[in-house]
């Protein structure tokens, strides 16, 4: 049952990116598809959460449905982040380097934590007491800036703060905020307690 919703928190993902993806495939004055990439993420937050707390109600959880979470996060929280991004307007070639270096940073964090949460110390009920390095899902933070911009009508020409650099060297500098989100999740000084 848990490993069902936590395959519920892939889809949502996975619909994100191929909402993204029809978004840059249509009229860009068309924003359904963008909205819809931003609207499915929440949702495979809710089914992250739902999954734990099953797995925890039936007192069940396998080595399979940690990986299983971790890749379903990957998606929803790494991967459709970035996709929707890239939709957004964050199209130079460094800002690809950039949104790449943040979905790597997702990844690493993930393993990291399949590694060494057995090592951490936990709280009565046997739960982590925190997280090290910012949990991947607190990457609907920039989805909600996403949001906040396509709103306002900040978005492809439009981005805050407008393009640095020529050629290959041009970007984004609001894509900035991707490499600090991707540097928090991979710190090991940050601990972030476990509610």
């Amino acid at each position: 049952m848990a490993d069902l919703i936590t395959e519920l928190n892939g889809f949502c993902g996975a619909m994100s990116i191929f909402s993204s993806l029809r978004y840059c495939l249509g009229s860009p004055n068309d924003l359904t598809q963008l909205w819809l990439a931003m609207t499915f993420m929440p949702f495979g937050l809710f089914f992250d959460f739902m999954d734990g707390k099953v797995a925890r109600w039936r007192k069940k959880s396998s080595l399979m449905g940690q990986e299983l979470d971790s890749l379903a996060d990957l998606i929803s929280f790494g991967m459709a982040p970035a996709s929707c991004a890239f939709a957004l307007g964050f199209r130079t070639f460094l800002d690809t380097i950039i949104l790449t270096l943040f979905v790597l940073c997702g990844l690493s964090r993930l393993a990291r934590f399949n590694v060494t949460v057995q090592s951490l110390p936990k709280d009565a009920a046997g739960k982590s007491k925190y997280f090290e390095g910012t949990p991947i899902p607190t990457t609907l933070s920039i989805v909600m800036v996403m949001a906040y911009w396509t709103h306002k009508g900040w978005y492809l020409d439009n981005l805050p703060l407008g393009t640095a650099g020529t050629g290959l060297l041009e970007f984004h500098p609001a894509v900035l905020i991707f490499a600090a989100s991707g540097c928090a999740m991979v710190s090991k000084s940050i601990h972030i307690p476990k509610l």
